[in-house]
């Protein structure tokens, strides 16, 4: 877990001043982990800290209590994890997340910096080191987050929606969004998602970096046909498309024609998803996920391990 400073963005600049309460430390059981958090505007909130009585007292009283909180979760609430929470409740507006520009890690607590948090912010800063989110010395640590993989959606029909709705609370996923028109779109995109909409997204396949991963799911296989090409002449570090056995089978043909090589061809992952999770497009958002997820345990790429699929997903578009 680490500070998601492009979403407490997104929601000051929605919301105005937005509360961030974020699990501290525990001691015990506890529902969530350290370095949990959610965020709470007047009128809504995102992001969970666990749920139940801890969650609901934490979201009433986050614009009166900030600071540091102990919540022992069951003489306090009445919940049976038997655990104790800390909570650190801070509210930011425009002017607060200013002050936070260009950092990569965030310590605060009582009194003066303890010199073991200044050598962990320092090796954090200087050397790179992984920081995990902490308590020391009365002082709370944690990095912020990194947007550590560039994800490519063509297409906003269901599946792509449905793979939007799965990957967008995911931190470590900078999202971009084509289509080929702007009421392909639904009526609100999250403010994280950067929504693209193009008369001809092939003319956009050259801005795509070319570490970025990308998911095929438009309404049209000729489009498909196209951006697979764009993508095989562009690279990327995974490519997906949805589709059934015989539609990729005559893609491969048709990509061998436009001069492909098997070798280029096969690096494209057809059909995405896992077919033991269901043709629902939350179930193939979820099995997509999955695939994606690999990306950041192996410097090569998402492996293609589909299960082999013969029924093209008809609800797409």
């Amino acid at each position: 877990m680490a500070f998601d400073l492009n979403a407490l963005s997104a929601a000051v600049a929605r919301h105005g001043p937005v509360a961030r309460v974020v699990i501290a430390d525990v001691q015990g059981s506890s529902p969530r982990e350290v370095g949990t958090a959610m965020l709470v505007w007047k009128g809504g909130q995102s992001g969970t800290i666990g749920g139940g009585a801890l969650e609901y007292q934490a979201a009433q009283q986050a614009f009166q209590r900030e600071g540091f909180s102990r919540h022992p979760l069951g003489p306090e609430l009445g919940q049976c994890c038997g655990g104790a929470v800390t909570l650190l409740t801070e509210v930011y507006d425009t002017n607060r997340l200013s002050a936070l520009e260009g950092e990569t890690v965030f310590a605060r607590g009582p009194g003066d910096m303890p010199l073991a948090v200044k050598r962990l912010t320092t090796c954090a800063r200087n050397q790179g080191v992984d920081l995990r989110p902490r308590m020391l010395h009365g002082w709370y640590v944690e990095a912020f987050t990194q947007l550590s993989q560039k994800i490519w959606i063509w297409g906003a029909g269901h599946v792509g929606r449905a793979l939007v709705d799965v990957l967008d609370p995911i931190p470590e996923f900078d999202l971009t969004w084509v289509d080929t028109a702007p009421n392909r779109f639904p009526d609100r995109v999250p403010d994280t998602v950067n929504a693209l909409p193009a008369s001809d997204p092939l003319r956009v396949v050259r801005h795509a970096p070319a570490d970025a991963a990308h998911v095929v799911v438009t309404y049209s296989h000729a489009l498909d046909l196209g951006l697979c090409d764009a993508l095989l002449h562009r690279g990327f570090r995974f490519a997906g498309l949805i589709g059934s056995d015989t539609k990729w089978a005559r893609f491969i043909s048709r990509l061998k024609k436009m001069g492909h090589t098997d070798a280029q061809i096969t690096r494209i992952c057809c059909p995405i998803g896992q077919k033991s999770l269901g043709k629902h497009p939350q179930a193939i958002a979820v099995g997509v996920a999955a695939q994606l997820l690999s990306l950041s345990t192996t410097k090569a790429g998402a492996t293609c391990q589909p299960t082999r699929q013969t029924t093209s997903y008809a609800s797409r578009a």
